[in-house]
This record gives structure tokens, C-alpha cells and sequence, in this order.
């Protein structure tokens, strides 16, 4: 007994004709890969690398110099609040808005979004500063985004 299957709704002249289908799309699709790997040449060079000082890629004056014209946002938050959008559109001339922070305590100094300080508001030539009275190490800072 022979292993394929027969389907009764399939003629012997449907199954040649599939057969021969099958044999001539396997024969053109043998004919493009042989013919697309005979068009494409490949022009392969080895990369040039710069060699590895012992530090990385450079002295640690010269990986400073690359990062120090970046530009970043710096502010100072003196608190929050959250309220209802009913009472922020009720808000006008005049309104106080409590916040979460007690009269005296020092002002968050924040770069790009990220804690780096603390400290209290100074008016220096008629406009307002800000006096650092305590930088976040790096390692709490780290600390804090695990």
C-alpha cells in the first residue's frame, strides 16, 4: 500500500497538474536564489578600531569635555499639592494654595527631574538665588531610583 494519502474529490489529471505546479515553482524559486546570489557581491572590508587606552576610551578630562556643553533644566520646587480639577478652575487673582511643606523648610533643587539638593531662597542684586545648604550624594541618588 502505498503511504500518501488519496482524495477522492482530486482527479489523477488535477494531481499531475498540481504536481507539475509544484515542480516548476520549486524550479524558478532554485533559479532566483541562484541568480541573486550570482548579481550581489559583497564587498567586505575588516573594521578599523582605535586602540583601548588603559583608562577607556579616553583620559577622564577628555570624557568631561564631551558631556560639559549639555544643556539641562534646572528648578527649585518649594511644594506640591494635588487638587481636584473643579477647584484648579475656581482658582484666580488672589487664591492660596496650601502646599505640603511647612514655612522654612529648604526648597528641592531638582535637575532634569531628578533631586540633587536642598536649599533655602536668597535675594541677591534684586532677584532670587538659591543657597545650597545640602548636595545628594550619588550613591543616595542612587539609592533612590531602585
Amino acid at each position: 500500500m502505498n503511504d500518501e494519502t488519496v482524495n477522492p474529490n482530486v482527479s489523477d489529471d488535477d494531481a499531475a497538474a498540481e504536481d507539475a505546479w509544484a515542480s516548476a515553482l520549486a524550479e524558478q524559486e532554485t533559479e532566483e536564489a541562484a541568480q541573486v546570489e550570482a548579481e550581489v557581491e559583497v564587498d567586505v572590508e575588516p573594521a578599523q578600531l582605535d586602540e583601548f587606552t588603559e583608562g577607556g576610551f579616553g583620559t577622564p578630562d577628555e570624557n568631561m569635555e564631551v558631556i560639559l556643553d549639555i544643556p539641562v533644566t534646572i528648578s527649585m520646587e518649594i511644594g506640591r499639592t494635588s487638587i481636584s480639577i473643579r477647584n484648579l478652575l475656581q482658582l484666580n487673582q488672589g487664591s492660596v494654595v496650601e502646599l505640603d511643606r511647612l514655612a522654612g523648610e529648604p526648597m528641592d533643587v531638582l535637575v532634569n527631574g531628578t533631586l540633587i539638593a536642598h536649599g533655602e531662597v536668597v535675594v541677591v542684586n534684586e532677584k532670587f538665588g538659591i543657597r545650597l545648604t545640602d548636595v545628594i550624594s550619588a550613591q543616595e541618588r542612587i539609592k533612590k531610583l531602585k
